[in-house]
């Protein structure tokens, strides 16, 4: 949105003509999508971490507290999720970029539906490389430090 001068319009007027205009469905809109895109991420984060991380102990002899181990296994982890969440992501951007006055998709399943039968199901995974590209760093760091953490407190490595 954009104000009459040409510069961007406040978060407040943003937050009164969405009300206006949607009501309070419009802050809302694409919940439902979001939601199920963050139980699949955590939910593949946390299993692909742990479940990596024995391959690698088991494969390799590394100890599970082993910051080698730990970063290999949040690499994969990262990957995994990418796979798992990039068809969420594209549904639910779809969900949260459509027009409020024309209603293309009623819901996250009919989105999903629309996109597999119009465009092929592969689509899905369009922008896999700029997503895997975020998750990838953020996920090594956040679990390599969730670790080190762990073990700052005495807490045996997961």
């Amino acid at each position: 949105m954009m104000t009459a001068e040409g510069g961007a319009a406040s978060i407040t007027a943003t937050a009164k003509d969405l009300f206006a205009h949607q009501g309070i469905a419009g802050f809302y809109r694409g919940i439902d999508s979001n939601v199920m895109r963050a139980m699949v991420l955590n939910g593949t984060k946390m299993a692909c971490y742990d479940t990596t991380k024995g391959v690698v102990v088991q494969y390799t002899g590394l100890a599970k507290s082993s910051l080698v181990t730990q970063f290999i296994s949040a690499v994969a982890a990262g990957f995994f999720m990418t796979c798992t969440v990039s068809p969420f992501d594209m549904v639910r951007t779809r969900l949260m970029n459509q027009p409020a006055d024309a209603k293309i998709y009623n819901n996250a399943l009919d989105c999903f539906v629309k996109i597999i039968k119009n465009e092929g199901p592969l689509t899905l995974w369009r922008g896999f490389m700029p997503i895997w590209s975020r998750f990838a760093p953020t996920t090594t760091i956040q679990l390599v430090i969730f670790e080190q953490l762990r073990g700052l407190m005495g807490m045996k490595s997961m």
